[in-house]
């Protein structure tokens, strides 16, 4: 298996993580019994609720692209140092995005989003060139 189709893969998790801790912070803030109902009359999320649910609105934006980055460079066989480069950047500076964004941190958090974004470009970069 290729290192972009390994990492693939094990983003299954990441996926995971972030709709884990969307999932909890929801129930934080509203009760199991009222995330377990028709969810009428929800009040707006508070801080981290909110937090985590933009973060997870954020990864499945992007989600979608690495996905279809790496079947490309699976089905083109064009795979080399610059999608595998790419594919690291991406699925790590993800792993590192939900606790930043949770805990509040502004500029590093938005600096690990352009490395997440950059490892993108990369994955294109080598399919194409």
């Amino acid at each position: 298996m290729s290192g972009e189709l390994n990492l693939l893969v094990w983003s299954v998790p990441l996926v995971a993580f972030y709709v884990l801790a969307q999932s909890v912070c929801y129930r934080l803030q509203h009760g199991v019994v009222f995330a377990g109902g028709a969810r009428d009359g929800e009040a707006p999320p508070n801080v981290l609720n909110g937090r985590a649910e933009r973060a997870l609105r954020n990864l499945l934006e992007t989600y979608a692209v690495f996905v279809a980055l790496v079947v490309a460079v699976e089905l083109s066989g064009r795979g080399g140092e610059l999608t595998l480069w790419g594919a690291h950047l991406y699925f790590w500076s993800r792993w590192a995005y939900l606790p930043l964004y949770l805990a509040g941190i502004p500029y590093l958090r938005s600096a690990i989003w352009i490395v997440s974004a950059v490892g993108l470009i990369l994955m294109f970069a080598g399919i194409v060139v």
